[in-house]
């Protein structure tokens, strides 16, 4: 029995440090669970990173005050819009170069990531000029207190003005992750990030010579370190990774190409734009409520994002399985990674909603003293844990339809429950009603609630299975 258990402690071991240097194993033909770990384990690590971030960001940053946090959450429903082109290009881009690599046309997938660096270069430049030249009037739209406007503008005017470098971090990974290179992936970020998290402090406080820049540097410290990310990413994928390798004869305009990544990212902007602009609604509705609303639903959907990385990460894990084992005609082996992928994802987030139902108040004051945001916050915490059981099926059923390169259902199902039933129920609840922000967040749970049992349920039906891009 103890020999067993070292023999399986051991192939464990070996299969963690296979999972971080990056494996060129087959991910069509090895067994399903090794398959879902070498992929899940550093796309884990890279979402990990990447919401520690975000979590020692609005940390610092909660140090400046209610109004420099809303400012972070009201600049953030912009950036969302931004979020929702470059994560819906990069589910496109996923699909695509993991059914190229599933059909060994490594060729194809090289010339498919370089047109998906030119269309993320162009996607960026409208954000670029609006964050540069009307950051004030942007913030003012969205409600923003007079701090808000007079010092928090800069804030808004650095995040959207280098937008450039978020979109290429997101697109580029995401030719990493669909190739199979996730460890690639997840190195990049945790250098990008490491910065980040060094700087923020040093460039929002000051240090020495180095002046305090306040709600300014921490969007200083977010461009210097993702910049330098992106230029690790570029390197890396001419230099060559385990699965993709882009060379000088790759450097072409492909129309066709073009095209095809356009159409399929078409559905998968068009799913990010709903859910990202239906959150700009709440935040309007939250911001009519008070600033602390804002700042406890900010500071509470950090909190949320750092703990549901690994389910995240099992998600994309799923939708790298699918388009490879699709690209390689296993439909069956497909539908077989969803499946196991969903029972890891619900047993974790129903062990994370037990962490928020009993300790949201005391994760919430990590951040922030006001005891007003705490509030806000925890309520929304603990409402949103009644939903995990249903929330991590959900997010793995709707990648084997992002994986597939059927990013329009997805698209279709936003629409419905987010559009015509999140944001009417919001109001309705919020402010018709007089619930106040705990409507808002009933409203959330119950649309989240709702679009996960649907998407299984249509899931089951495997019409995704006969998608091709």
């Amino acid at each position: 029995m103890k020999e067993d258990i070292k023999v399986s402690t051991k192939g464990l071991w070996q299969h963690l440090i296979l999972a971080l240097k990056g494996s060129e194993e087959d991910y069509t033909q090895i067994d399903m669970k090794k398959a879902i770990f070498l992929l899940a384990v550093p796309m884990i690590l890279e979402l990990l990173m990447e919401s520690t971030f975000a979590v020692v960001d609005i940390y610092f940053v909660g140090k400046l005050g209610a109004s420099a946090v809303a400012t972070v959450g009201l600049t953030e429903t912009y950036l969302f819009l931004l979020y929702s082109i470059g994560m819906g290009l990069a589910t496109a881009v996923t699909a695509i170069i993991a059914r190229r690599t599933g059909e060994k046309e490594k060729n194809q997938a090289a010339i498919s990531a370089v047109q998906a660096i030119f269309l993320a270069i162009l996607a960026s430049l409208p954000f670029a000029v609006l964050g540069i030249f009307y950051s004030k009037e942007l913030l003012a739209l969205m409600g923003a207190d007079e701090w808000a406007i007079a010092y928090g503008y800069r804030y808004t005017q650095w995040m959207l003005g280098s937008n450039a470098v978020i979109m290429l971090l997101f697109v580029i990974n995401s030719i990493f992750r669909g190739a199979g290179d996730a460890a690639i992936a997840m190195r990049v970020l945790w250098v990008s990030n490491g910065i980040n998290i060094l700087l923020d402090p040093i460039l929002i406080f000051g240090l020495g010579p180095i002046p305090a820049y306040g709600i300014e540097g921490a969007a200083i410290a977010t461009t210097i370190g993702r910049g330098i990310g992106v230029l690790i990413q570029i390197w890396v994928l001419f230099r060559g990774g385990k699965h993709i390798k882009v060379l000088k004869r790759h450097l072409i305009w492909s129309g066709n190409v073009i095209l095809n990544l356009i159409q399929t990212s078409l559905g998968g902007i068009g799913q990010m734009i709903i859910a990202m602009s239906a959150w700009i609604f709440i935040m309007r509705i939250l911001a009519d409520i008070s600033s602390e609303a804002v700042a406890g639903a900010t500071i509470a959907l950090r909190v949320l994002l750092f703990t549901m990385m690994p389910a995240w990460g099992l998600s994309n894990a799923a939708a790298t399985l699918v388009g490879q084992n699709l690209g390689a005609n296993d439909a069956d082996r497909a539908e077989s990674a969803i499946w196991k992928t969903g029972a890891y994802n619900m047993v974790f987030l129903v062990l994370v909603s037990f962490i928020y139902f009993f300790f949201a108040n005391d994760l919430m004051a990590t951040f922030t003293s006001d005891s007003v945001v705490i509030q806000v916050g925890s309520d929304w915490l603990r409402i949103l844990s009644y939903s995990f059981f249903i929330y991590g099926w959900w997010m793995v059923s709707v990648q084997a339809f992002n994986g597939a390169g059927d990013t329009v259902t997805p698209t279709k199902i936003n629409v419905v429950f987010f559009w015509l039933i999140q944001i009417p129920l919001a109001y309705l609840l919020a402010i018709h009603l007089d619930w106040g922000y705990i409507g808002v967040f009933w409203a959330i749970f119950f649309s989240e609630s709702s679009v996960g049992l649907f998407t299984l349920w249509l899931f089951s039906r495997g019409k995704w299975k006969t998608y091709k891009v």
